[in-house]
């Protein structure tokens, strides 16, 4: 059996849904596209992804002789745990953080391909998703789904929750295949259901107006003009791949990976009252830390200030005296939707200028209550 075969009924015995494998060239198109999307801001404050620019272009400077990529699927297609009883329990979490941080999950086996590729006397080096590799491109060119209009990567067997892995190699790539089919079709429900127009018609992100870039990546405030269209997401966002065709009628198909139900319907007391040591200690191994304390307790005031349940009224006073002034700025705002400035008087003297700022804008009613702009971005 050719090393090919071997790597890749390795990969399936190990756990992967989906493999193939891909030349590890980037296309002088795709290259340009990414350079033009970075080059256009759509990136937001990922600034690590123009010094990543050249690698990416060139899988060679991540494995020298790099001539094929083995690239494996796994699903999260996870069916919804039972929430939990007790705490505050508000807010939607995307389905890929449910698990314990899929990075550190899908590494043993990387490196478990690693090892075996070195038996057969091959060079080979493991990616999930953390290094400069794209991980999509080669997906389509390795038969495992199509870039779909969202952006993601889609299948029509896994549907678009799809965890993707890479295996960069030294083995000659041989003959080359077709990239798969695009089965999208006429269906927009992904660009109309994004709730705030972050979708552009080149089937890319701009990440400014993501809503999973700003629960996840975003340091500090979040835009007023976005902050409706979070709704109540806690972590992340799933629409796009929710209202996909493709997702439904694959329906839960994960195996590999394990949702847990403090994850999936975290207690958002969690957020609050604690150090950042603790917040680490209680959430390590999740991709919450991503976020850190003060910013999943941002996000945790944002749900309340869009929803408005009367169970997280509580967290709302408390955050008026959280020692970050990001939680305070928002703990403001909130407070604003649920038309309670009285209780933000405080913080027109607070020792941070844009709380003060956001205080007095609540209590003059002009603290951008509205919705979230709609208008996409590359309109803009």
């Amino acid at each position: 059996m050719k090393a090919q075969e071997l790597l890749a009924d390795l990969a399936t015995t190990l756990g992967a849904d989906a493999v193939g494998w891909a030349p590890a060239q980037v296309p002088v198109g795709a290259g340009e596209e990414y350079a033009h999307w970075l080059a256009a801001g759509r990136h937001a404050g990922m600034d690590y992804l123009e010094r990543q620019l050249p690698a990416r272009r060139d899988p060679g400077s991540r494995l020298e002789g790099a001539a094929s990529v083995l690239v494996l699927g796994v699903s999260h297609a996870f069916a919804e745990p039972t929430v939990p009883e007790g705490g505050i329990r508000l807010g939607r979490v995307a389905r890929y953080a449910w698990t314990p941080d899929y990075h550190d999950q899908l590494q043993p086996l990387l490196t478990r391909l690693e090892d075996e590729a070195a038996s057969l006397g091959v060079r080979a080096k493991g990616y999930v998703d953390h290094g400069p590799v794209m991980e999509r491109l080669f997906a389509a060119q390795g038969f495992l789904g199509w870039r779909g209009k969202s952006g993601m990567n889609v299948s029509t067997r896994l549907g678009a929750f799809v965890t993707l892995a890479v295996l960069l190699t030294d083995l000659p790539f041989g003959e080359p295949t077709p990239t798969h089919p695009d089965r999208c079709g006429r269906c927009v429900r992904c660009v109309l259901s994004c709730p705030t127009g972050a979708i552009g018609p080149d089937r890319a992100i701009d990440a400014r107006r993501c809503v999973s870039y700003l629960t996840i990546e975003h340091r500090g405030p979040l835009p007023l003009e976005q902050r409706a269209g979070v709704g109540d997401w806690l972590f992340g966002c799933d629409i796009c791949s929710e209202v996909c065709p493709w997702s439904a009628k694959a329906g839960p198909l994960a195996k590999l990976l394990r949702p847990e139900p403090e994850l999936a319907h975290p207690d958002l007391r969690a957020f609050f009252g604690v150090s950042e040591r603790a917040f680490e200690r209680r959430f390590a191994g999740s991709a919450f830390l991503r976020a850190r304390r003060k910013g999943m307790a941002r996000n945790a005031l944002t749900v309340l200030g869009n929803t408005r349940d009367p169970r997280g009224w509580p967290l709302l006073l408390q955050a008026l005296e959280d020692p970050a002034w990001e939680v305070r700025e928002a703990a403001a705002w909130a407070l604003g939707q649920w038309e309670e400035g009285r209780h933000v008087r405080a913080l027109l003297t607070d020792p941070h200028e844009t709380v003060q700022q956001r205080a007095q804008e609540v209590l003059e009613g002009t603290s951008g209550a509205g919705q979230a702009s709609l208008k996409p971005a590359w309109t803009s």
